[in-house]
């Protein structure tokens, strides 16, 4: 896993994903902790897409979305006075994984 998938570490071209950074936390751990990017990168009409093609099940799919919720309510107070951009990240991560709460999962 690589443990901090979102916007900061990621490479796009043309829309596409074409390199990945900061693999300092890479190690062997639970796959739900990078699906988190669902929330991290991705909108509530491309998670579905994502999803499917990943072929998540329900259950790392809800530990995907408590990871993200985690890392933003770490990030929040961590970087509040530091980090303006992440601050506005984490805010979108845990706003978008409390909405995806409430909707039906679409497989």
């Amino acid at each position: 896993m690589h443990g901090d998938l979102d916007n900061r570490n990621l490479l796009i071209q043309g829309g596409r994903i074409t390199g990945v950074l900061d693999w300092s936390c890479a190690c062997v751990g639970d796959p739900a902790c990078d699906v988190k990017v669902a929330w991290a990168v991705l909108d509530a009409e491309t998670r579905p897409v994502f999803r499917a093609r990943l072929g998540v099940d329900d259950a790392t799919w809800a530990r995907a979305r408590g990871w993200a919720v985690s890392q933003a309510v770490i990030a929040l107070p961590y970087y509040l006075e530091t980090y303006p951009a992440i601050v506005r990240e984490a805010r979108r991560w845990l706003r978008e994984a409390l909405a995806d709460r409430e909707r039906p999962a679409a497989l």
